[in-house]
């Protein structure tokens, strides 16, 4: 069983639920996500099965889009509901859609962020959740993000009795972008403290919402043994790269892994981007330029042979 899977995942599960629910599911233990979401998360979460596991990370390299809110008036450590209250500012004086539409738009282009302690990302080897956990501190790494657009979507509203206000959002961003941490530099931009209160993942891999399915969705096709009704070929995988046609013959240098110069794949010049080369209509490796050879190509991942 090999492709791909837009699933809906469900708030309360982590995306490692779901793999694992899916492996029971689907029987197999070839399953992996393209791009964590976290339990307070619903949305998107594109599953790739078998050899579609081997474009995991090219699905992770495209765009995606949230929905959700921001409230105005306490932070928290996780940065969004699910952590503890670490600081408080009364609003006493609500913002203005103006200030507030403003502020967001300097959020938009390439920017720096700090990910969130409560995260998935690695420093000296150990996740920086777990440094979390134990109290312990680290510095953490910062990274350029690209968000293409970030606008409000709602009126704020302001909760008099705590202090508090709150608008809806919709961003759309590129990998490795915390928008929980958007969320919280939007208060600082602000001059007060804010989390993220609410949050889906509308799009991904290019897929949306309407296109995705549910693991109940899932354990009904494969009782019905209609599971491929659901999967999508791994070519959905490698839709973004230039596509290559190749010969019978230039099949056996290909499945061998073999080196070759551009020419070979009947290119009319040197590519600069990673090609999919493709044989009889099925995508059978990624080629990519070789750096230490001029005019040469090597394969950057073989998926079939």
């Amino acid at each position: 069983m090999d492709g791909i899977l837009p699933l809906w995942k469900e708030r309360g599960m982590t995306s490692h639920d779901c793999v694992f629910k899916l492996r029971k599911i689907l029987h197999t233990k070839k399953v992996g996500h393209g791009g964590t979401l976290d339990p307070d998360v619903d949305g998107i979460l594109p599953i790739c099965i078998g050899k579609g596991t081997k474009v995991i990370e090219f699905l992770t390299d495209s765009g995606k889009e949230y929905e959700g809110e921001i409230t105005l008036g306490y932070a928290t450590t996780t940065e969004d509901v699910s952590g503890e209250i670490i600081q408080r500012d009364a609003i006493t004086a609500p913002f203005s859609t103006a200030e507030i539409d403003k502020v967001m738009q300097t959020f938009v282009g390439e920017l720096t962020q700090i990910p969130p302690m409560y995260s998935a990302v690695k420093v000296n080897g150990k996740r920086l959740y777990e440094y979390a956990r134990n109290g312990q501190t680290v510095v953490r790494p910062q990274r350029k993000v690209h968000i293409d657009s970030f606008v409000r979507t709602s009126t704020p509203s302001y909760q008099e009795e705590k202090k508090l206000q709150s608008w809806r959002f919709k961003v759309a961003c590129g990998k490795g972008t915390y928008v929980r941490t958007l969320a919280v530099d939007t208060g600082k931009a602000l001059g007060v403290s804010a989390h993220m209160s609410d949050l889906t993942r509308t799009k991904s891999a290019g897929f949306s919402k309407e296109q995705s399915v549910t693991l109940d969705q899932v354990q009904k096709a494969m009782t019905e043994d209609k599971i491929d009704d659901l999967l999508l070929p791994i070519e959905y995988g490698v839709q973004g790269f230039q596509r290559i046609d190749i010969s019978d013959e230039l099949w056996q240098k290909v499945r061998n892994g073999m080196r070759l110069p551009y020419q070979a794949f009947q290119l009319a010049e040197m590519p600069t981007e990673p090609v999919a080369v493709f044989y009889q209509n099925q995508v059978v490796s990624l080629y990519e330029p070789n750096k230490n050879e001029k005019n040469g190509l090597k394969p950057l991942k073989v998926l079939q042979n």
